[in-house]
């Protein structure tokens, strides 16, 4: 006789465990088991059925993998949990007793990570477990990330301690640092739900989003003790990300940091990298701009190397007559065009290695040649950061938006580029005793323009960055109605709405005709304002009346006497169009232009007709073929032609929008 099974003990119920029960398995408390969960990477299962998995009468909701809840059995934080558990009870036992001072002997021990900013325990063998390969953590980051930069810009509460924010903005700047010093960089996009950026980090594509420089508000709906969890593994993720990165290019981890300059809203300047990859342990580097030349005097060394060439060339002119004819012939080493090397193979079938590409570093250095200023109004450090990002070395603003800048001064002469956010003022100009303009005497004031500098918009900025290429200037000036900000992170598919392509390269033919439609309906209705329109005697001759059936594009039930009508009525009408030709050739008036606009609306009722006409023999084959599928394919098929609908749906919207735009814009031009 076999041995009878009992309930629970094999099969799915064998496989999961409740959340109840994992609780009591490991003996910690509910808020220990979430952070281990998350922690570990360990969450919820849905069994497929929850009627065999549950061992009780009631319906248990969240359920886990036994395996897991075993595997969290051996983890070392176990014990500190269990510890500091035991310690929470030793001090409320103290305090109900009186013992004031052994509770607060006590209380020392106890890991505070909101008062301290560092709990008892460490998270760096979890990381360790968890992300085997550098590259395995670099793929891990976009929510990372996130989270760290959002939690950089909120307000200090009881629930958002100061030094857990703290700590979080140092990462994100040594992160930023470290895209500035590779030019790592590659994109960025303004939304509204902040900015975002993408890097190219050892081959592995990062996007993450940061939120703009608001106040934020903090609301009581939102679960911050599970956000504090994720963001102190963020932390300890992103620290060992960053010192893996910055040792990889030989430079000192964590960099100096001036506590005077973030005090003064310095961020990225209270840095200062060191290492041999920037001069040498003993020579600190700032990725900040250099400090600029006190006097305009040239560099001793470059002035000695000029004065050495010329020499060099003034005795290659004396020399040169003494040369005999014969020298002529003599064979002349080949010229370096400055190309790129060629990586041939040297035998055939070798292995073609990729060839190298000239200019591969133009997109990461557009700003490098540019002095920029930044005008108060502007967002300084997404514009800082976006700057450097892409070669630029000097990057100035106001005073009041805080320490670092390369220079405070708007009038400095070195400045090329200034990025402004505000409508130009007509200011009035100064007058001399002549009533002539006097250039020399006037003085820069608020909104005035400096010459020889070029003003943009800060799109200008993110388009540029976008398309690889410095955008023209006078599309982003002050005050210009600027270009459309698109996405660069979104594909164009083929038949997809684009707004970059005009509108006549991509809308369908039935929507061109009726676009065309509208606009001659409109052309009437503003040119016939206050006009009856009385029907002729000759459109009573060319068919219409009460008695016929009028055709507006429908279709009969028998195709061949709509043909035979249609050709009928051509015919006809090319005889009334002969008869009123000879009819004002005889009276030598002007041929009537109603037979014209007659001809226009023959020729898109028969474009209609055609179009509706293969429609309808497209939509036939389309049912012919429909017919040869299984019916589990013909659900398939038919679920692909209802999204791709909905998608055309939403596509013709944004072309009948575009298209309402350009009408509107050509009605403020004429």
């Amino acid at each position: 006789m076999p041995r009878i099974k009992k309930k629970g003990k094999a099969g799915a119920a064998k496989n999961y465990i409740t959340r109840n029960q994992a609780i009591r398995k490991l003996q910690i408390s509910l808020p220990d088991f979430r952070k281990l969960c998350i922690w570990k990477g360990i969450y919820p299962r849905e069994p497929r059925s929850k009627k065999k998995v549950s061992k009780s009468s009631t319906n248990s909701t969240t359920f886990y993998y036994a395996k897991d809840i075993q595997y969290l059995l051996h983890e070392p934080l176990l014990q500190r949990f269990r510890d500091q558990k035991a310690l929470e009870k030793k001090i409320s036992r103290a305090l109900g007793k009186g013992n004031a001072k052994d509770a607060a002997r006590l209380e020392k021990n106890a890991a505070r990570p909101e008062k301290t900013g560092k709990p008892r325990y460490t998270l760096d063998h979890i990381i360790r477990e968890r992300y085997p390969t550098f590259i395995d953590a670099l793929r891990d980051l976009d929510d990372c990330l996130s989270m760290l930069f959002l939690f950089a810009n909120l307000p200090s509460t009881s629930s958002v301690p100061a030094k857990m924010i703290a700590r979080c903005e140092r990462l994100c700047l040594e992160f930023q640092h470290y895209l500035i010093a590779t030019r790592s960089l590659t994109k960025s996009f303004l939304s509204i739900k902040g900015i975002y950026y993408q890097a190219n980090i050892k081959g592995e594509d990062i996007l993450w989003l940061v939120p703009y420089k608001f106040n934020q508000r903090i609301v009581g709906d939102v679960d911050f003790r599970i956000m504090g969890t994720f963001v102190e593994f963020y932390m300890t993720l992103l620290g060992f990300v960053n010192f893996k990165l910055y040792t990889s290019m030989g430079i000192k981890y964590p960099p100096k940091f001036d506590q005077v300059k973030d005090e003064n809203a310095a961020e990225l300047a209270a840095f200062t990298l060191e290492g041999l990859s920037l001069g040498g342990p003993d020579a600190p580097k700032q990725l900040e701009a250099p400090p600029a030349p006190t006097s305009h005097k040239p560099d001793p060394n470059v002035q000695a190397a000029v004065n050495n060439l010329l020499k060099n060339i003034d005795n290659a002119d004396a020399n040169g007559d003494e040369k005999k004819d014969g020298d002529d012939d003599a064979e002349v080493p080949p010229a370096v065009d400055g190309g790129l090397d060629k990586f041939e193979p040297a035998a055939s079938g070798g292995d073609v290695l990729p060839q190298p590409s000239a200019g591969g570093d133009a997109h990461t250095s557009l700003f490098s040649n540019f002095t920029f200023y930044l005008s108060r109004e502007t967002p300084r450090q997404p514009l800082e950061f976006l700057l450097k990002g892409f070669g630029c070395k000097r990057v100035g603003w106001d005073a009041v938006l805080g320490d670092g800048a390369y220079t405070t001064n708007e009038l400095d002469p070195r400045i090329t580029h200034q990025i402004v956010d505000r409508p130009p003022i007509q200011a009035a100009m100064e007058m001399d005793e002549d009533g002539e303009d006097n250039q020399t005497s006037q003085k820069l004031a608020a909104n005035r323009r400096v010459p020889g500098r070029i003003y943009v918009q800060p799109q200008w900025v993110w388009d540029s960055v976008n398309d690889g290429e410095l955008k023209e200037p006078h599309l982003y000036a002050p005050g210009a109605s600027l270009p459309p900000h698109l996405s660069p992170f979104v594909k164009s598919v083929q038949g997809a709405y684009d707004p970059t392509i005009p509108l006549e390269e991509q809308e369908p033919e039935h929507e061109a005709l009726q676009a065309s439609d509208d606009e001659e309906e409109g052309s009437e209705v503003a040119g016939g304002e206050g006009m009856d329109v009385a029907v002729s005697d000759d459109d009573d001759a060319e068919g219409i009346s009460g008695d016929e059936d009028v055709d507006f594009g429908g279709f009969s039930e028998d195709e061949d006497e709509d043909e035979d009508e249609e050709e009928e009525e051509a015919s006809e009408d090319e005889d009334a169009q002969a008869q009123a030709e000879l009819e004002a050739e005889l009276t030598g008036k002007p041929l009537p232009v109603k037979s014209d606009k007659a001809g226009k609306a023959k020729s898109k009722e028969d474009a209609r007709k055609a179009l509706a006409k293969k429609a309808r023999e497209e939509a036939e084959d389309l049912e012919r073929a429909k017919g040869m599928l299984s019916k589990k394919k013909r659900k398939l098929f038919e679920q692909m032609q209802y999204t791709n609908s909905k998608k055309s749906a939403e596509d013709e919207k944004l072309r009948a929008k575009k298209r309402k735009l350009e009408k509107e814009k050509k009605k403020a031009q004429g």
